[in-house]
Parts: C-alpha cells; structure tokens; sequence
C-alpha cells in the first residue's frame, strides 16, 4: 500500500511540474502560480509521510 502511495504523489508531483512548465511558457501567471502552490502542496504531503522526493530551492516543503 505505501508503495502505491509513493507513486501515486510522485505521479502527481511530476505532473503538477509538467503543468506549471506549460503554464509558464504559455505565460499563464494564475495558472503558474496555482500549480507552485500544488507542488508546495504535494511536497508537504510527502514530508509528512516520510517521503523523500527531490525538489527545486524555488518549490517549498513547508511554510
């Protein structure tokens, strides 16, 4: 089941990058701003479980 878990976040946490990438191209500031704050949201979920993923020193773990 954790390793599910794992995945899945790590899934997302690469697919909320991808995201905030197009937005920023397309120079989309909203939704730039609101895929930063999934990926800061994503990196704390996983901080709290334990889950160690590597990240950018623009993207934040925690406030």
């Amino acid at each position: 089941m954790s390793d599910v878990f794992d995945d899945e976040l790590r899934g997302q946490l690469a697919e909320a990058r991808r995201q905030l990438g197009l937005a920023r191209a397309a120079g989309d500031e909203d939704g730039a701003q609101a895929y930063a704050g999934r990926i800061t949201q994503l990196l704390r979920i996983a901080a709290r479980h334990g889950i160690t993923v590597a990240h950018a020193a623009d993207e934040q773990e925690e406030d």
